[in-house]
């Protein structure tokens, strides 16, 4: 599955994005839309707005009017929407004869010889990184839709038109191979979701966002309510229900990795890669399907009973206490699973933007590092902190 590739725009085109609604900006024939900037850039979204449809190659370099910073540029980077054929380019094509070498853009190894030799800019003219784990050279190419046909016959692995559980069931696949292509996304674009059993167990698949907090939150606030009366003060109880959220912190981290991401021990067989696809490996391999992206009440039901038995061991001293930091950490799932929606869903403000790269580029880059979701912390104290320069090779 290979990163996407790139159109090649009119110039009239691009300088025709220059408002609120769409503004694109180049740097020498690449093509940015940074419309979803607009509201949070430092100098403000006026100041864009000058340059919109325009080249910002020398506002960028120059310090003195405002500094750019590395962020800037990797903001730019993740909203790269195509090429523009600028009129060296034109003319290159015009004399070229070859010029299915040169256009669309990026051009072959023998185009970028010819643009040089008439004087082209070519540095702004290489193709994406792709990242070989996953195909992909950013969060956008999750979003791209799969042809189901042509990505079946290709990789031979699950066809998207048909329900997918009896396929990683019967299909025989080894455990290299699955874990090979569970990891290279894809896009359902034949409805809200692929389907999965495709019978009534379907509707017990999927589950969106909102019921997270309309069932969990009740008896959040009920137990707290019930702590609190055998405890001494409010104060007390919050004190350990804030307690209970940093314990979620680490469990939320130890699941996504030990339990979520058990690939190197993954059983070679059927049962082992079954489970893993149900578990979380279906998530992987369809990462903005909205209704497979929260956990099922009826999934967490299973997990929240030992940490239920694991609360009250660890604080055995007050059956008050570990019941308030028990639905400290429950409020901590509800606030992950949302989090985890909303990073795939939803623009979001500037802070929750660099979290929301964070982890999408758990999917499209190196999924084998990046396990905090709601924050970075863990991933830091373990050594699994994604790293943006981590590319693997360039096509």
């Amino acid at each position: 599955m290979p990163g996407r590739t790139l159109p090649t725009l009119p110039q009239a085109d691009v300088e025709a994005h220059n408002n609120t609604k769409s503004c694109y900006v180049t740097i020498g024939a690449k093509v940015y839309d940074v419309t979803s900037f607009l509201p949070d850039h430092p100098g403000g979204g006026d100041l864009i707005l000058e340059y919109g449809g325009n080249d910002v190659s020398e506002i960028l370099k120059d310090e003195i009017s405002h500094f750019h910073s590395e962020a800037a540029y990797e903001i730019l980077d993740d909203s790269l929407v195509g090429f523009v054929a600028k009129e060296p380019i034109i003319k290159t094509v015009v004399d070229s004869n070859h010029p299915d070498q040169i256009v669309p853009l990026p051009p072959t190894e023998e185009g970028k010889r010819e643009l040089a030799d008439h004087g082209a800019d070519v540095d702004n003219l290489q193709p994406r990184k792709t990242y070989a784990a996953t195909g992909m050279s950013s969060a956008e190419d999750l979003s791209k839709e799969t042809d189901a046909n042509t990505d079946y016959k290709v990789h031979k692995f699950l066809d998207l038109n048909k329900p997918l559980f009896p396929q990683v069931w019967y299909g025989g696949f080894s455990k290299d191979f699955y874990l090979e292509q569970v990891h290279r996304p894809r896009h359902y674009k034949g409805g809200a979701s692929a389907p999965l059993f495709g019978n009534f167990l379907e509707p017990l698949s999927k589950t969106a966002w909102w019921v997270i907090p309309m069932v969990w939150l009740p008896p959040v606030i009920y137990g707290t309510l019930y702590a609190n009366g055998g405890l001494s003060s409010p104060f007390e109880t919050a004190a350990y229900w804030i307690i209970g959220i940093g314990f979620w912190t680490f469990f939320e981290y130890v699941l996504h990795r030990g339990l979520f991401h058990v690939d190197k021990y993954l059983p070679d067989n059927r049962v082992g890669i079954t489970a893993h696809f149900l578990l979380h490996g279906i998530h992987h391999y369809l990462p903005m399907d909205r209704y497979r992206l929260v956990m099922p009440p009826t999934l967490f039901i299973v997990l929240a009973t030992p940490f239920w038995k694991l609360a009250h061991l660890i604080f055995f001293f007050n059956y008050y206490v570990a019941t308030a930091a028990y639905c400290g950490g429950i409020f901590g799932y509800i606030c992950y699973d949302l989090t985890h929606y909303f990073l795939h869903h939803r623009n979001l403000p500037l802070h929750y933007r660099e979290l929301k790269k964070y982890h999408l580029q758990h999917h499209f880059a190196d999924f084998e590092n990046g396990f905090g979701v709601t924050s970075r912390f863990w991933d830091r104290i373990f050594g699994t902190e994604l790293e943006y320069t981590k590319v693997l090779k360039t096509t």
